[in-house]
């Protein structure tokens, strides 16, 4: 979108906070970028170029805007509806690869040479993967001065810095103020400050309307006890990270969704907010989902009764592909029983102060050598879950964000016991395709019939080709007619 002056001028005169993180304006004469609707007065068109990155446009020697803190903006949603190169490598940066592994180990993931990865990196987005790591450690880096009493030192390298004098000279040349000044104009005592020590409180953006309902309703109603639960408010659970593990308590507030992290390691803090978004859909842009949706007729009054649903993901997608398995034929409540079940035999346990969460869920590794007889279910699933925990433990299959959606679901459907539902449902919440559809789901079908859509499989894929890009937001809304908790925020 960068490329569309015009466009991009009428965005920022009109201070249109949908297209944060859209793009970047910086402007010529104050050598300073800002979001679209950074709250100040519009700089002169002639005075305004764009950036699809702030990494660009840190990279052309512009600070960011004190005012609107362009570094705090939602992700793109281009890397959401993408499964391409660019939008893999997107994701994979986005869940520290680069810090952790380097540019080789980007490039290695995605199956391409480091220069290819540079140059389609460059080429699209103004900044190379270095430069768009940069730019995240500079982010995480903030977050932990502005809200934390930890030491500077620390947190340099817990924001994925290799030297302290790095720190020191990327966030004066970023934000152009020095680690200390940063602090000092932190405010003091925050509303949201957390009172247990080692807790960070974070409010996460996203781009309005965001309904909570079935977001928050459906990872309260699926929780697997031990792992995750609903309490005071906030939806909770464990999580297991590159450097340890934490614990997250999320809020849905009516402009930011509240984010509390405990972590046994601060350089899993990018790791973790990554997660977390994606998990939420806090990414997405609703105004062109719902827009599209609304064309067909019969989906409109559902879209203008409850505009904004997300779709409702996981932050660990081996995990998520054992749970959709558990799930099978099964009622919610069966498939959290069954879950609960490995949790406690397998599930490595952790401390949460402030509720009662107690383990992490279990490792393809550590589920690997489960005893097939000690699993409570029809022969055939056992078979589908051990065949499925053995080649995701051994590596013959790989879910993660950087996985090509088409290619994975071939895969996945060579497995014993996988069909059509079990895949879609897996692209849909692990793997993050937008598109993906559930026609044979009953509760899609029943909605189906109930709105006047067809209800037969083969005629309700035709119908929803009219809904792409976006038929796992349709699926939504069509599950929300219903009666089941997935649909109802807690309370």
């Amino acid at each position: 979108m960068h490329t569309d002056t015009e466009r991009c001028v009428r965005a920022v005169q009109s201070k249109d906070a949908r297209f944060d993180g859209w793009f970047y304006t910086a402007v010529l004469t104050t050598r300073i970028y800002c979001r679209p609707s950074c709250p100040v007065v519009p700089p002169k068109p002639e005075n305004m170029t764009f950036y699809p990155s702030a990494a660009a446009c840190q990279q052309a020697g512009f600070r960011a805007c004190k005012r609107c803190r362009p570094d705090t903006t939602p992700g793109s949603p281009e890397w959401n509806q993408r499964a391409d190169v660019v939008a893999r490598a997107m994701r994979l940066i986005g869940d520290g690869v680069v810090d952790r592994e380097g540019v080789p180990g980007l490039a290695t993931r995605l199956g391409y040479s480091t220069r290819q990865i540079e140059r389609q990196l460059l080429a699209e987005l103004g900044a190379g993967p270095l430069a768009l790591a940069r730019a995240q450690r500079a982010q995480t880096a903030r977050i932990l001065i502005e809200t934390t009493p930890v030491p500077m030192a620390d947190i340099a390298f817990a924001a994925g810095f290799s030297s302290i004098r790095t720190f020191n000279d990327t966030v004066r040349e970023v934000f152009a103020l020095s680690p200390s000044e940063l602090r000092a104009r932190a405010p003091k005592n925050r509303a949201n400050s957390p009172g247990t020590p080692g807790v960070l409180a974070l409010r996460l953006p996203f781009r309005s309307p965001l309904n909570p309902d079935n977001l928050f309703g459906h990872l309260a109603a699926t929780a697997v006890p031990g792992v995750e639960e609903w309490r005071d408010g906030a939806y909770r659970r464990t999580l297991r990270l590159p450097y340890g593990h934490g614990v997250v308590a999320l809020t849905p507030k009516s402009d930011h969704i509240g984010c509390r992290l405990s972590l046994s390691d601060m350089r899993d803090l990018t790791v973790a907010i990554s997660r977390c978004r994606r998990m939420l859909d806090l990414d997405a842009d609703p105004v062109a989902v719902d827009d599209q949706l609304r064309t067909d007729p019969l989906l409109a009054p559902l879209v203008d009764k409850a505009p904004g649903r997300r779709v409702p993901r996981t932050v660990d997608e081996a995990e998520f592909a054992i749970r959709a398995v558990l799930g099978q034929q099964v009622s919610t409540a069966a498939a959290r029983t069954h879950a609960a079940r490995l949790v406690t035999a397998h599930g490595e346990t952790v401390d949460d102060p402030e509720g009662g969460l107690t383990h992490l869920f279990p490792s393809a590794q550590a589920l690997a050598e489960l005893d097939p007889a000690a699993l409570a279910m029809p022969a055939g699933r056992r078979t589908t879950l051990t065949t499925l925990v053995r080649q995701l433990a051994d590596g013959s299959l790989h879910l993660g964000v950087e996985s090509d959606w088409e290619e994975t679901r071939a895969r996945l459907l060579a497995l014993p016991g996988f069909g059509p539902w079990t895949v879609d449902v897996i692209a849909m919440r692990a793997l993050g395709d937008p598109d993906a559809f559930l026609p044979t789901d009953l509760g899609v079908r029943y909605a189906a019939r109930e709105l006047g859509l067809p209800s037969t499989p083969a005629a309700l894929t035709a119908r929803a080709a009219a809904w792409r890009p976006w038929r796992a937001y349709a699926v939504q809304y069509l599950w929300a007619t219903g009666d089941h908790p997935i649909n109802f925020l807690p309370v």
